[in-house]
C-alpha cells in the first residue's frame, strides 16, 4: 500500500538529517518507528488486559487495601 506523508518542515529537515547521520534513507526511518510504535502498543494492550484481568479478581483485596 502506498501512502503520503505530509511532514511539518521541520520534522522533515530533522528527518532528513537524522537519515544523513545513520547513512539510512528517511523511508526506512519512518518504518522503523511505526514498527517499534505497534509493538510498543501491543504491550501497552496487554497490560491493560493483564490488569483488568487481575483487578476483577482481586477485587475484594484491592478494595480492603483502599480502606
Amino acid at each position: 500500500m502506498a501512502m503520503n506523508l505530509r511532514l511539518r518542515d521541520d520534522q522533515q529537515e530533522a528527518l532528513k538529517l537524522r537519515a544523513e547521520e545513520e547513512g539510512r534513507s528517511m523511508h526506512a526511518i519512518v518504518l522503523q518507528a511505526i514498527d517499534r510504535y505497534l509493538e510498543q502498543e501491543v504491550d501497552r494492550e496487554g497490560v491493560r488486559k493483564l490488569g483488568a484481568k487481575y483487578a476483577l479478581r482481586h477485587a475484594d483485596l484491592l478494595k480492603r487495601l483502599g480502606e
